[in-house]
């Protein structure tokens, strides 16, 4: 029996070279898979998915309108498997059309993403997933003081910790690091002290 299941992890946790990866695995034992992704995420190409450590493929693209449970079924793609990236940008109603396809056609989803954004507040297809899905596991990755990073710190040009704007800014190394609470907390607090 197929199940949705959620993959998140903070920024440098490879998410997209596991989903990548696992892509791989299906295919080499012959399966047809679904490589989709949010539109927002266009960085290294509006139609490709890109890892740090140098995995590419090819995706199809979804826009913020778009249902995915009718593209799915008005194309008749065939897979045996989806693996969404950057799920965290879908909306609710898309992964509630992903549960509907794991639920009606029997065909597993893999969503890979982050919880939450540089505020530690979680994104809209975060919250739906954690609300919906039927395995969620996280990925881990290391603070530089070696704990257990959570947070999605962003930097700005000079390499400070920012602690307002918009939820969604896309970028990658160059804008966010991964960090431990405790981490970020300090680093907000000399800031400001600095100031």
């Amino acid at each position: 029996m197929a199940k949705l299941y959620f993959k998140y992890g903070a920024m440098g946790s490879s998410k997209t070279a596991q989903a990548l990866i696992t892509k791989f695995n299906y295919e080499e034992r012959g399966m047809k898979v679904w490589l989709i992704k949010p539109a927002i995420d266009d960085r290294d190409g509006k139609s490709t998915i890109k890892s740090r450590v140098g995995l590419s493929e090819e995706c199809t693209v979804i826009d913020k309108a778009d249902n995915v449970f009718d593209i799915f079924t008005e194309e008749q793609v065939e897979a045996n498997v989806i693996i969404a990236d950057e799920c965290q940008f879908f909306t609710a109603e898309q992964i509630d059309a992903l549960r509907k396809i794991v639920d009606e056609y029997d065909v597993p989803v893999l969503c890979f993403g982050l919880r939450t954004d540089f505020l530690s507040h979680l994104f809209e297809g975060s919250r739906r997933l954690f609300e919906v899905a039927d395995s969620i596991a996280e990925i881990k990755t290391i603070c530089e003081c070696g704990s257990k990073a959570t947070i999605n710190a962003r930097l700005d040009g000079e390499g400070r910790v920012v602690t307002e704007g918009s939820q969604v800014m896309i970028g990658g190394n160059e804008s966010y690091v991964a960090m431990c609470h405790r981490c970020w907390k300090k680093r907000i607090k000399k800031q400001s002290i600095v100031n």
